[in-house]
């Protein structure tokens, strides 16, 4: 496949253009769908994906070709778009190779039924009333990246998803719980089933939140909330646009001095050795002990910023040019553990699942809990419902915060649970 590539690149440079570069995706999937206690469906795919960007007269144009290529067809279409694109500074990675493989795990269909089964199984041992659904993705993935300077870069990886649900229905009220992992070895779903179990015994009883300005502990499920948007305030795009309200702020405190956030692209299972423009990831300090070390880009980004690319240029999708992402935020976690940040509230709330979006780059948010409790006395009461919380990710960030040492793997992110002041709640 690596010769058609190859190809593609000697015709484009026939048409006398010299910059251009080749990006595919192959990938080979099996998964399983449980639904209402029972298998639902079963599926098995292999797509493949291929993107060309040329630079003509300096003005880009992307063409992307699913399954069998026509070189001169995806060239032409190529040629066209670049036509209606202003010109721009060309972006590629000088030559060099990297082939890498992560692990080469694979699961059969039946291994996933039976992965399925047992865990809807011990879910319903404890309560048998629920509805249990359940998903089960085998992937095996293979990126390759060429150009025109001489860049060869592949890494192949494969891996196993799979998320649990958990209803329970009485009379009007609904109780829905989810939870999963990503895994690149062998997988274990106790520490799942075990945790869901928790969930639906400390959702046994309803109570009535209290409000106001109160203590608010994140749980590593709803963490995100906040790192969503301190990720994007990271961003040297929006650096460079000045919509971060950290674009000045490098070298200074912008939070708590208990929070330490990197970015460590060798951990598994999202370990990934080069971005989408061929450059190597690298670990990242972004902020230490509350101070903001630097930002982070794609290859242009970081040019306009006159940094050094930080091998943080990714597609979104294959008809996508690379844009700033990062790869593995990890948050350093603290020395509590869950239960002793739930002693520490002597009248708060957990918040678990939420339903919505979260903050925009302003950092302000309002959201509907989905899933929380209410915690008196440093003992967890019952489940809320019907509850909102609202507050800004800047504000309640700068705030004293008590990080946890329960940290799980949210996506990409790999963040404790955290108690903190400053979060609005209505219910």
């Amino acid at each position: 496949m690596n010769e058609e590539l190859e190809l593609l690149l000697h015709l484009v440079s026939r048409r006398g253009i010299e910059r251009a570069e080749v990006y595919q995706i192959r990938s080979q999937s099996r998964s399983v769908f449980f639904e209402g206690n029972r298998l639902k469906q079963l599926e098995s795919s292999q797509s493949l994906g291929t993107a060309l960007r040329l630079w003509l007269d300096n003005r880009p144009g992307l063409a992307v070709a699913y399954g069998k290529i026509d070189p001169e067809l995806t060239i032409e279409r190529a040629i066209a778009l670049s036509q209606l694109n202003p010109p721009e500074l060309i972006e590629l990675t000088p030559p060099r190779t990297a082939v890498c493989k992560s692990t080469d795990v694979s699961f059969a269909t039946d291994e996933l039924i039976a992965i399925g089964d047992r865990a809807i199984t011990k879910l319903r041992e404890e309560y048998p009333e629920l509805i249990c659904s359940a998903e089960l993705e085998w992937e095996t993935e293979t990126t390759t990246l060429i150009n025109s300077q001489g860049l060869h870069c592949q890494f192949s990886e494969s891996g196993l998803s799979c998320s649990l649900g958990a209803e329970l229905v009485r009379q009007e009220d609904f109780l829905g719980i989810y939870d999963g992992e990503y895994s690149k070895h062998k997988v274990n779903l106790e520490p799942i089933i075990e945790r869901i179990i928790q969930r639906l015994d400390w959702a046994k009883y309803n109570v009535s939140p209290p409000q106001g300005k109160i203590p608010v502990l994140l749980t590593a499920n709803a963490a995100p909330l906040l790192w969503d948007t301190v990720s994007s305030a990271l961003n040297g795009k929006r650096v460079r646009e000045k919509s971060s309200p950290w674009s000045s702020q490098q070298q200074k405190l912008v939070v708590d001095p208990q929070i330490c956030l990197s970015q460590q692209p060798g951990l598994q299972p999202y370990d990934c050795p080069f971005d989408d423009e061929g450059v190597p990831t690298q670990k990242l300090s972004l902020i230490t002990n509350g101070v903001l070390e630097q930002f982070y880009g794609d290859r242009a980004t970081a040019r306009e910023l006159n940094l050094q690319p930080t091998g943080n240029g990714f597609r979104p999708d294959l008809d996508s040019y690379p844009t700033p992402a990062l790869v593995n935020l990890i948050v350093a976690s603290g020395s509590d553990s869950f239960a002793e940040l739930v002693a520490k509230l002597d009248n708060g709330i957990i918040v678990d699942q939420i339903l919505g979006g979260g903050a925009d780059i302003s950092g302000d948010f309002s959201v509907n809990v989905d899933l929380g409790y209410r915690v008196k006395n440093g003992k967890i009461t019952g489940r809320i419902k019907d509850t909102a919380i609202a507050g800004n990710v800047y504000q309640i960030l700068r705030q004293p915060v008590v990080l946890g040492n329960d940290s799980l793997w949210n996506d990409s992110c790999y963040t404790p649970s955290l108690l903190v002041e400053g979060i609005s709640v209505v219910g």
